[in-house]
């Protein structure tokens, strides 16, 4: 059976460490138990692990338009987690400590950052930012689903902005607007049309009237399609980019956790390029399950080599 510092590890990375950590204890147990010839347990173990999603729930709505326009999700991401710049990590540090100090703010008639801008390519942690900050100030996290609110008719689009901005203003939460380029985009386009001038118009409205306690984060895969206008709605905009030699690094050591074996990151390193943080931490979960499977503890080198070519053949063929 497990051992009593291993099942210790494990309780406490499931409340203080997050979901990855967990993740990655749990499939270590998987393979000492595997190693022990408790087979059926190890396979029980594993299976819990595929068969298990981050839980998402539909938000209980005021009315049957919300349904289709919102949804809660649980947020399990902990600052800790993130493999970003020190520069910005502190950008957070500070939404997460105002929030936290907001009355003392308010006595001086300041404002907390409460509406911010994310900004840079897929998989580099901005949604995950959205969950740190619900799970850090203990605030439930909503998704507004853009693919919902944006539609062809005249003036549908902005009256389900209406509703969207009621109910951020009467439930404290964290809302995210991903693919936010879908309603802010630059209304001097050639290609533009009246109604998503209109749009980005109502937009601008609603995000400089709203007085709520929630934190809005809108995020973008590139901020150079926004209208210029929308930025100075925003308190802060954070800017993200894929990870540097010293984050991959980070990523590598963070995600293989007491599953690395001797690799030498440098060799690492040069399969690593252009890939995301998302995408280099998937390859590092792959590692780890082809090492459990192969009844080993420690992923080697080339396993994980192999991981991330595959991860960069994938990439490199549907960019």
């Amino acid at each position: 059976m497990a051992t009593a510092q291993q099942l210790k590890t494990l309780i406490k990375s499931h409340f203080e460490e997050g979901g990855n950590r967990f993740i990655t204890l749990s499939l270590q147990i998987a393979a000492h138990e595997a190693k022990l010839g408790h087979t059926a347990l190890a396979n029980d173990i594993r299976n819990l692990i595929d068969n298990s999603q981050p839980m998402i729930r539909q938000l209980k709505p005021l009315n049957r338009e919300l349904e289709e326009l919102i949804l809660e999700v649980h947020a399990d991401s902990k600052l800790s987690e993130l493999i970003v710049s020190d520069v910005l990590k502190d950008r957070i540090q500070k939404i997460l400590n105002e929030y936290r100090n907001s009355s003392k703010l308010l006595k001086y008639g300041l404002e907390n950052r409460r509406k911010v801008l994310l900004s840079g390519p897929p998989g580099t942690g901005k949604t995950m930012t959205a969950s740190i900050i619900s799970k850090e100030l203990g605030i439930p996290l909503y998704v507004i689903l853009m693919d919902k609110i944006v539609t062809k008719f005249m003036g549908e689009t902005s009256a389900k902005l209406r509703t969207v901005f009621n109910y951020i203003k009467e439930n404290k939460g964290i809302y995210l607007f991903d693919e936010f380029d879908a309603i802010g985009g630059e209304r001097g386009k050639d290609n533009d049309v009246g109604e998503m001038r209109r749009v980005v118009n109502s937009f601008l409205q609603f995000i400089e009237m709203d007085d709520s306690e929630s934190i809005i984060v809108a995020a973008t895969n590139n901020f150079k399609l926004l209208d210029q206008a929308l930025f100075r709605r925003f308190d802060d905009v954070l800017l993200y980019n894929k990870p540097n030699e010293k984050e991959i690094k980070s990523l590598i050591d963070n995600r293989l956790a007491n599953f690395k074996g001797k690799i030498n990151l440098k060799n690492v390193l040069t399969h690593c390029e252009d890939l995301s943080h998302a995408e280099i931490s998937k390859a590092c979960f792959d590692a780890i399950k082809e090492t459990v499977l192969s009844n080993n503890l420690k992923v080697s080198e080339g396993t994980l080599i192999a991981a991330l070519k595959d991860r960069s053949h994938f990439y490199n063929k549907i960019l």
